[in-house]
């Protein structure tokens, strides 16, 4: 395994992405070579994996075996549950969620790709874009991942012919702009041979762009504070009472978006109180100003009633608070949803009451069809719902946050998370195709 030094890696940005592909169509395996050939294996994980092979006869490691981890996974060689992998490159440190490739499994994916900032789409070069490959798009697609590639894998199987390649790319490419999804770049590997995957193909001299690891260490990670509407969801209330502190009260919790400074008017949310930062104390310190994902405490200058699960923003950008949300859910529960179920809503740090008072659609990812008023969605549906809350939310839209536009439906009786949900619209308006970079496969 690669030594990096602790001081290099916090150095580093830190990149979220998830794998998805039909089954067979190599997604472990891409993962396997990316950790071996990156050099993010143990040599212990190594061996481990070189004696499983060998028990099945087979002359080479399965690199796939690295990330299905589970016995039954295993056994029917696919990929079930969502398995997470960190490593860590010079130049970027990565989250990897390797997500199941399944129909039976599409809740997984949603719950793999909900943090992600990059998503990698498999196809197999010899199948093209199915329909799974749809649904994967249309699932980064609703999740408003800003980023995807297509990992058109197997190229070995197709002679390593680019019109192959290029007519898988040219379909995909604008299926996802149909979608509204920002950015895709296709790359043709073999992950089975190592083809693009971390280093160049010397067999695909016609391909002029990134390996799949260049693109990972090199893809813009969109943190740009100045475009983020300031959120900060209340999660725990300060009060020492010491003799030292005798009246200090401070509101703790992560920043999910934005910057906050010192001086700042701020509105507390859903209650409509405002007041002035009047100080920030970052791991014991105090500083004129804290950004996302910072774990921060702020003082403020009025005495106001503040309890966790409030929601602190600028005055002069706070989002309206209301009672009926309409989304878009995955439902991820075995139990279906129906009209007419009472739920608990948990936004941020908040957990309210809520009843489902309508479900005007469900979405057919495969051909993005709308089943109108189905009454129920089952496990792996993905559709529109009305929602009423006993208590005002301040939710943004999705689009344009994905942190405070995202909630979750709890079954009150278990505590069973039964949907994920996105505020606002399902997917965002195609943007124009533009030109890419001299490789000719940005589109």
């Amino acid at each position: 395994m690669s030594t990096i030094t602790t001081e290099a890696l916090s150095a580093t940005t830190l990149l979220r992405f998830a794998t998805a592909g039909s089954v067979d169509d190599g997604k472990s395996t891409l993962v396997g070579r990316l950790l071996h050939d990156s050099k993010s294996v143990l040599v212990d994980q190594l061996e481990a994996v070189e004696r499983a092979s060998a028990s099945r006869g087979q002359e080479a490691p399965d690199l796939a075996l690295l990330t299905d981890g589970l016995r039954a996974e295993r056994e029917q060689g696919i990929t079930i549950d969502v398995a997470y992998r960190y490593f860590a490159t010079p130049r970027r440190r990565f989250i990897l969620a390797d997500t199941p490739g399944h129909v039976q499994y599409t809740r997984n994916m949603v719950t793999g790709a909900s943090t992600a900032e990059l998503t990698v789409v498999l196809v197999d070069a010899r199948n093209g874009v199915v329909e799974q490959t749809r649904r994967h798009a249309a699932i980064a697609a609703l999740l408003r991942v800003p980023h995807v590639v297509l990992a058109v894998n197997k190229m070995d199987l197709v002679g390593y012919e680019e019109r192959v390649f290029a007519a898988i790319a040219e379909e995909f490419t604008a299926y996802a702009t149909e979608l509204g999804v920002p950015e895709v770049t296709a790359i043709p590997i073999s992950a089975l041979a190592g083809d693009n995957v971390v280093d160049a193909s010397a067999r695909m001299d016609w391909y002029g762009g990134p390996t799949v690891l260049e693109h990972l260490e090199t893809v813009p990670v969109s943190h740009d504070l100045a475009h983020c509407h300031a959120r900060l969801p209340v999660q725990y209330v300060i009060r020492p009472q010491t003799a030292e502190l005798p009246d200090y009260r401070g509101y703790a919790g992560q920043i999910a978006a934005g910057t906050f400074r010192v001086g700042e008017e701020v509105t507390v949310l859903p209650s409509g109180r405002t007041s002035t930062i009047a100080g920030i104390d970052l791991l014991g310190e105090p500083v004129d100003v804290a950004w996302t994902t910072q774990s921060v405490t702020v003082l403020l200058a009025d005495d106001v009633d503040v309890s966790r699960g409030d929601l602190i923003v600028p005055s002069k950008d706070a989002p309206a608070t209301t009672q009926d949300v309409e989304a878009t859910v995955c439902h991820v529960a075995d139990q279906p949803l129906t009209v007419g179920h009472r739920v608990l809503l948990k936004h941020g740090t908040r957990t309210v009451k809520a009843i489902v008072k309508d479900i005007p659609s469900r979405l057919t990812l495969a051909d993005l069809s709308l089943h109108p008023h189905p009454g129920t969605l089952a496990a792996n549906d993905i559709g529109r719902v009305k929602i009423r809350t006993a208590e005002p939310l301040p939710a943004d839209s999705y689009a344009d946050s994905r942190r405070t536009g995202s909630f979750i439906l709890i079954d009150p009786g278990d505590g069973t998370t039964l949907s994920a949900g996105m505020v606002g619209e399902s997917f965002a308006a195609p943007e124009p195709v533009t030109d890419g970079d001299d490789d000719g496969w940005d589109f």
